[in-house]
């Protein structure tokens, strides 16, 4: 693409007052901000906000799965015209992109949504993207917006990601942003704090997990906050918010999706050689493999963990669960071209 790729995540809170009814003041402030951006950039805006824009209408709404999805249905068209009204006035066209998981764990369908998205771009139209509630399964459900900003991000080779959060940034003990993060690691977790907002599914823990899996695919990532300063403009030239650096990454795009997108059937514990074996490039064959758990079928991803159960990589099984255990130890569990580390 000749511009660079930013993703920016809005949450529920951002989007929505406590109510539920739509915040339009906020969202005047993001399509003035993001118009001023779009000449430089191919933008995708991640808005959770749908479920609270919808629930007023349900009678005792409690929250559970079903309201949740009926919420949704109600919510998403009625979110969907106000950030229409609000671009047209910069004269900028949105789509709606509601996404489930299988658009990622299925490359095919992947790279069908890229293109889309593509197409989009290539006619000045941003789109929108938000999980489809509607009929998403519980199981293959995103955990929260947080991961699928990230795996758009990812999969795409955004250069920059942009969550936006109510407290403009990863706090101290005392309360005030921590500007620059280099590595998120175990002395930076231990200063979050694991409330979440009252309207959307995650808080700083879950930000801070998908900013870690962006980060180490080489994605620079700004935890900022709408009502600092200039907001979206000031995140993106780290004038306000904690900035994440972005880790070394040497992954090609096939690699980068096999680590964020895909669906996890199974698991394979390997012996010491092996896990040495993977970490120097090479194929993993079944003679150091100690144990398989769960089920599996050929070209489905598995973990691969070491004697403790730790996770050190996930892999595209070269053959099933049930042939891998009746063959000969020299068969070709993964190749090392199908293995990304931890």
């Amino acid at each position: 693409m000749s511009k660079p790729i930013l993703v920016i995540k809005f949450g529920s809170s951002s989007i929505t007052h406590a109510n539920g009814d739509v915040n339009e003041q906020t969202l005047e402030k993001i399509a003035s901000q993001v118009a001023q951006l779009q000449p430089n950039f191919h933008i995708v805006l991640v808005s959770s906000g749908a479920v609270a824009a919808g629930k007023s209408v349900f009678k005792n709404y409690k929250g559970s799965l079903s309201e949740r999805k009926a919420a949704a249905a109600v919510g998403n068209p009625i979110l969907i015209a106000k950030y229409n009204d609000y671009f047209q006035k910069y004269g900028i066209s949105i789509a709606q992109s509601l996404c489930e998981r299988h658009h990622f764990s299925q490359r095919g369908q992947f790279l069908q949504l890229k293109e889309t998205y593509q197409e989009l771009w290539k006619n000045g139209v941003i789109p929108i993207a938000n999980e489809n509630d509607v009929v998403s399964n519980v199981e293959l459900k995103f955990s929260d917006n947080d991961e699928l900003a990230t795996l758009i991000a990812t999969g795409f080779g955004a250069s920059k990601l942009l969550i936006s959060t109510s407290v403009g940034g990863l706090l101290d003990g005392e309360g005030k942003i921590i500007r620059h993060v280099k590595e998120i690691n175990s002395e930076v977790l231990s200063v979050v704090s694991t409330d979440k907002s009252s309207s959307g599914l995650g808080g700083m823990i879950s930000k801070l997990t998908f900013t870690r899996m962006a980060t180490r695919l080489g994605i620079k990532v700004v935890i900022f906050g709408l009502d600092q300063g200039e907001g979206i403009v000031d995140a993106l030239n780290e004038k306000i918010g904690t900035v994440f650096e972005a880790q070394e990454a040497t992954l090609n795009s096939r690699q980068k999706w096999l680590a964020t997108g895909s669906l996890i059937r199974g698991k394979a514990v390997l012996d010491k050689g092996a896990v040495k074996a993977i970490s120097q490039r090479k194929s993993l064959l079944s003679v150091g493999v100690l144990e398989f758990l769960g089920d599996f079928e050929k070209g489905e991803v598995i973990e691969l963990l070491d004697m403790n159960k730790t996770p050190v990589a996930i892999a595209r099984a070269r053959s099933s669960k049930s042939e891998l255990i009746s063959a000969p130890t020299s068969l070709e569990v993964a190749h090392a071209d199908d293995i990304v580390l931890w």
